[in-house]
């Protein structure tokens, strides 16, 4: 797997201030992408065990919230290979709040972007793999899901590009017995209102 860029203070893809990874390679290559340079699955470097060192250690930092990673697509079937190992990594080095680590005591949160729908790459969807896809949602926190839709474009949105977008909270959508379970934002933002 390749990646296409990294950025260290990023606050546009999540929560607080983040280390956001944008893999390479999309095969869904959605008219008008803003990360076009990233469809192709040569471009930029190797991601190496060197790499996901030093992001892993950019997470060390404190005000550091957590991993975004965006692509590209990062649930096209290589980049899920090349992305399962380093994700548990994450998390097994960060657990989630109140899973062994309370507020300021080591959690992040991971957050991912994907053109697919949560119920495309949940067990039984078209884009599940299997055991890898649903390795990778067991680490995620929030998923970002639905192709960018250029007709839905909203500059007023949190987190999304377009309308069609969800932000899905991982955890409780998996524990729940049916249906997704949307992640809420805080009230100050969602209003719009401060």
């Amino acid at each position: 797997m390749n990646y296409a860029e990294i950025k260290y203070c990023d606050i546009a893809n999540g929560t607080g201030v983040r280390t956001t990874l944008f893999v390479s390679g999309c095969r869904l290559r959605c008219p008008h992408c803003f990360n076009e340079v990233a469809w192709d699955f040569s471009a930029g470097k190797p991601f190496t065990r060197e790499v996901e060192d030093d992001l892993i250690a950019s997470l060390e930092t404190p005000f550091v919230a957590g991993l975004s990673v965006l692509g590209g697509e990062p649930m096209e079937p290589e980049n899920q290979e090349g992305l399962v190992g380093f994700l548990e990594r994450v998390r097994d080095r960060f657990p989630r709040e109140g899973a062994g680590a309370g507020e300021g005591e080591g959690a992040k949160t991971i957050w991912m972007y994907s053109g697919h729908t949560f119920e495309q790459l949940a067990p039984g969807g078209a884009w599940n793999l299997g055991e890898v896809t649903d390795r990778i949602l067991d680490t995620l926190d929030v998923l970002v899901d639905g192709p960018f839709v250029q007709a839905e474009h909203d500059i007023t949105l949190r987190f999304c590009g377009s309308a069609n977008q969800r932000i899905i909270d991982v955890p409780a959508t998996l524990a729940a017995d049916g249906g997704v379970v949307l992640w809420e934002d805080d009230p100050v933002f969602s209003t719009h209102a401060m």
